[in-house]
């Protein structure tokens, strides 16, 4: 099932994998990066960052930029659920 950016995406779906829960904690540090880049920090292969970015992506907490043939995922600091989880995120490795 494919939703539209932004929708709803459940909770529970979102944090049910530890990869999802990498690669959003270095996005919210990052701003934003490539697949590659993200596969290194999150120790993640490309597939399965590919198919947790696509997760991401429908819960409208990150968003995906393409500039010819490279794709830069960002992380969306305008949504306040991703604000959110950012400051969750410094607040818990404080």
């Amino acid at each position: 099932m494919t939703r539209e950016p932004g929708s709803r995406v459940p909770i529970e779906d979102l944090f049910s994998s530890k990869g999802r829960v990498r690669i959003l904690k270095e996005l919210a540090d990052a701003g934003e990066l490539n697949i590659s880049e993200l596969c290194r920090r999150a120790s993640l292969n490309h597939s399965s960052t590919k198919a947790h970015l696509k997760v991401l992506i429908e819960s409208g907490l990150i968003e995906e930029k393409t500039f010819g043939r490279i794709k830069i995922y960002r992380y969306r600091v305008e949504d306040l659920r991703a604000r959110s989880l950012r400051n969750l995120f410094d607040l818990w490795s404080s």
